[in-house]
């Protein structure tokens, strides 16, 4: 067994059940999108982070390790290419008992998706998410950019060599005057990629663009770790654009069938838009 492995034991996991994708695919809310479930982990101050392109540690172990568990409950795990350029993540699963960490072959491993429309993010055959697959311990990541945009050839090249590609989308529509994420066609192509559960952890233009009210319907469950400490001002914060209804500021999203979980020092907060 791994020294990384993580534990979360089954009397851990009741809770979230509930929040999860379903195990029959008949039962996916919309059969032309995956089960979509938004996570992240935030301070009080609903910041992500103390400043962009900054690691900030929120979770504490159980939570991290639930955290872990979550990924092995779905088929992708979806970043920005923001995200993936700070962080160099593995993006992998590490619970005791999935592939790479004690399962045969790659079970319970996600497949990482990264949206990077410039194909701006410059990963090597060094990178942690690249190392994994070498490893045995993770999947290589399939990488969403527009349509017109056009990686260079070693690249892609480097990519396909250890099973990850690029997928080229349409990946903008014009909304209140602006270009806008079409989340729809992402979801969509993941789909016709026969990923049927795909779990989106950040960062925080790709969460407070999928909260926008074109897009949150799109969203099954969220799972929100609320982290006792102040990030201060100046951090990567959560907070969707406020709506105006009838020249009255309203709301920008609220989340319904709510329920907290006490897990250590954190809450865990699940829910749907």
């Amino acid at each position: 067994m791994s020294r990384e492995a993580l534990t979360f034991p089954p009397s851990n996991r009741t809770f979230l059940e509930p929040h999860l994708p379903p195990n029959n695919d008949t039962e996916l809310p919309k059969p032309n999108l995956p089960f979509t479930t938004l996570t992240f982990a935030t301070s009080l101050d609903s910041s992500l982070a103390l400043a962009p392109g900054t690691r900030t540690t929120l979770s504490g172990p159980q939570s991290k390790a639930m955290t872990h568990y979550l990924r092995s409950r779905h088929d992708a795990i979806l970043i920005g290419v923001g995200t993936a350029v700070a962080d160099n993540p593995g993006l992998n699963c590490r619970i005791e008992g999935v592939g790479g960490y004690g399962g045969e072959g790659l079970v319970g491993q996600p497949r990482p998706i990264i949206i990077d429309p410039r194909a701006r993010w410059d990963f090597t055959e060094q990178s942690k998410i690249l190392e994994l697959v070498k490893e045995g311990k993770g999947r290589a990541p399939f990488i969403v950019t527009s349509a017109g945009t056009v990686p260079a050839a070693e690249k892609r090249a480097l990519l396909e060599s250890y099973g990850g590609k690029f997928i080229p989308l349409e990946l903008f529509v014009d909304g209140q005057g602006e270009r806008q994420l079409d989340w729809a066609a992402v979801l969509e192509s993941l789909r016709n990629e026969d990923l049927k559960s795909v779990m989106i952890e950040g960062g925080g233009t790709v969460i407070n663009s999928l909260l926008e009210p074109q897009s949150a319907r799109l969203v099954d469950s969220v799972i929100v770790t609320i982290a006792p400490t102040w990030l201060g001002q100046g951090g990567v914060v959560v907070s969707p654009r406020r709506r105006v209804e009838g020249g009255q500021p309203v709301p920008a999203a609220r989340l319904k069938d709510v329920r907290w979980y006490p897990f250590g020092e954190d809450v865990v907060l699940c829910g749907r838009v």
